[in-house]
């Protein structure tokens, strides 16, 4: 029983809630992290996601069971391996899946819009959309993109065009650098484990790699510099005032610019040379430099949002 219930957290991927916290984006660049409102809904929406995804992930597992006894990784999940039968994880999921979209309706309609969403592209995903070449990676993008508008509509909050860009951008260089580790990974037998890699030559995983790349840290850094100039707080305008700055309304998040171009050269190291891209929320909590990245971005956006 023990082993069996270790088996169904296993499966329902903890880890990979870190994801989730997208849902965070919209409370963070509203400025409106300490309205005690905005900031339950958001909680309440990023547990939510955590139960919608556990319950993709459940309902993914049972479509890749003979993919994943391929894997060097894979074949040790729960399912795979018969720890946990499959009309189990399957009813498992379906009572999340009820029990969760209307809670998810009550938030706000256009969140459960953004959760029935994820739930039937997911659903499309595991079932079939993952054998098509370049649908599959667009289709992991628009995962990351639904969490993050869901955040937004949970709170009925508002971001430009040039942040829609920026996160799609991202989703898209994580996805295309998942595809170039997994097939690193597998080596020759790349085909069976996922057929799509077999249609993914090196040269165009490299070239989609190194424009999304650019594209992540170009349209952040146009976000950065379309938002509206921030009027410091007296105090700063002082110390600014000592070194002779003429300005007092500046936009202070492109000083964040330069700390998100460092984390798209460190996560091409992670990718190209340590070959450690499949697992991107693996790659975050491991990778010390890139997780210490992560961190100076947030206290330095949260600081600029909130503080000044």
């Amino acid at each position: 029983m023990v082993k069996l219930l270790w088996g169904v957290i296993k499966t329902s991927r903890p880890r990979q809630w870190i994801k989730n916290f997208a849902v965070f984006a919209a409370l963070i660049f509203s400025g409106s992290l300490f309205d005690q409102t905005a900031l339950v809904k958001s909680i309440f929406a990023f547990g939510l996601f955590c139960a919608f995804s556990s319950a993709t992930y459940l309902l993914n597992d049972i479509f890749d069971i003979e993919r994943d006894k391929l894997h060097p990784f894979k074949r040790k999940r729960p399912i795979a391996s018969g720890l946990i039968p499959a009309p189990l994880a399957i009813g498992l999921a379906l009572v999340t899946i009820i029990i969760s979209l209307p809670l998810s309706y009550k938030l706000s309609p256009a969140f459960f819009f953004a959760c029935l969403t994820y739930l039937i592209l997911q659903l499309f995903y595991s079932a079939y959309l993952k054998q098509i070449i370049l649908i599959d990676v667009l289709v992991i993008a628009a995962g990351f993109v639904l969490r993050v508008y869901a955040g937004v509509w949970a709170i009925d909050a508002h971001l430009n065009v040039w942040f829609l860009l920026s996160v799609t951008s991202f989703a898209l260089f994580l996805a295309i650098g998942k595809r170039r580790s997994e097939r690193t990974l597998m080596e020759g037998r790349a085909p069976q484990h996922r057929e799509t890699l077999l249609h993914y030559p090196e040269n165009l995983l490299d070239s989609l790699t190194t424009m999304f790349a650019n594209s992540t840290w170009l349209t952040y850094a146009f976000f950065a510099f379309l938002q509206p100039p921030i009027a410091a707080r007296q105090s700063l305008n002082t110390f600014i005032g000592e070194f002779e700055l003429p300005q007092t309304e500046i936009k202070y998040l492109m000083g964040t610019v330069p700390v998100v171009i460092y984390a798209v050269m460190r996560y091409l190291y992670i990718i190209y040379e340590k070959k450690e891209g499949e697992s991107p929320e693996r790659v975050i909590l491991t990778d010390k430099p890139l997780f210490i990245t992560v961190i100076i971005w947030l206290i330095m956006v949260i600081g600029i949002t909130h503080y000044l």
